[in-house]
């Protein structure tokens, strides 16, 4: 006799307001506690120092996770002048100090020589592997090492105040694989001097931002009361730029099989109008999603299915 798997059969997505001094994982932990839910997970990784949305999935969601790591992220941020840190925010130990302290006029300048594509070198303390390991483990360890340029995208940026001569306020849109903290430490030196992130917050993740965030706290008393629905959002939020299909009863039955349906030519016509690259095409039956495919020669094809508690 098969183990019945513990929690309860959850689907859908908590856009959640991470608050600071808390991890990705023990934020996923917590709310698939509250929600006693039998599988979460989140989508893109948000620093302990760090708040703002983290999307986590429940169920069915999690089959859409994989879509995410490629959205486009929004953050604000707040770098202090003067001092570097070896973690490139306010938790590691001074490094070096300067008394430069750039203008106004001088950051704005500076900081449009970030917007592009460009390779950006991650901080030591960071989740990318070297041989294998995380590199942050290595830093912590005192492991010398020299990390790859990756090519990031930053889309847009903006100085948004400058409070004081020791800080500035920012807001960018960025694609994945960005580090703000290693912005702060290449725009520090561009500018002649040294600094290190204080405040940071991620303001959009995808189509998760702050205006269908819930807090933590809140997320678990909603729990508490039994209203856990009113938080969640639809399994197909993660799809928002993916073109929808309705489908038929027999199809969507046929592609939760795993087999793919031959589509209709004045179908195919409207989805090649539509279609991103990928090809990728979200198939809805009596409005609920039942699979997502990939459409080819005329056909689609189920790559992922969903069958909805």
């Amino acid at each position: 006799m098969s183990r019945r798997r513990k929690g309860e059969p959850i689907d859908g997505w908590l856009c959640l307001d991470k608050p600071r001094d808390l991890g990705s994982t023990q934020a996923v932990s917590r709310a698939r506690r509250a929600a006693g839910a039998r599988k979460a997970g989140h989508a893109g990784t948000l620093d302990p120092l760090a708040d703002g949305i983290l999307p986590i999935a429940f169920g069915e969601a999690t089959k859409t996770v994989s879509l995410l790591l490629d959205a486009s992220k929004a953050y604000r941020f707040t770098i202090a002048w003067g001092e570097a840190t070896a973690t490139f925010d306010a938790e590691g130990p001074v490094t070096a100090t300067s008394d430069v302290r750039p203008s106004p006029g001088a950051i704005a300048a500076a900081l449009g020589g970030f917007v592009g594509e460009f390779d950006q070198i991650p901080p030591a303390f960071s989740a990318v592997r070297v041989d294998g390991v995380r590199a942050y483990d290595l830093a912590r360890e005192g492991v010398a090492m020299e990390l790859k340029p990756r090519r990031i995208v930053i889309h847009a940026a903006r100085l948004v105040d400058a409070p004081s001569t020791d800080r500035a306020e920012f807001e960018i849109e960025c694609g994945k694989g960005t580090y703000v903290r290693a912005l702060a430490r290449d725009l520090a030196e561009r500018l002649g001097t040294v600094g290190h992130v204080v405040a940071l917050r991620r303001t959009r993740v995808g189509p998760f931002g702050e205006d269908r965030a819930t807090g933590l706290e809140r997320f678990e008393q909603m729990c508490h009361e039994g209203r856990i629905l009113e938080a969640l959002l639809p399994v197909e939020t993660a799809l928002d730029d993916i073109p929808e299909l309705a489908v038929t009863a027999e199809d969507a039955f046929r592609l939760t099989q795993g087999r793919s349906v031959v589509l209709l030519p004045r179908q195919v016509e409207l989805l090649n109008a539509r279609l991103p690259a990928s090809r990728r095409v979200s198939a809805r039956s009596e409005g609920r999603m039942v699979a997502l495919c990939e459409m080819r020669a005329g056909r689609l094809n189920p790559t992922r299915v969903f069958h909805h508690s």
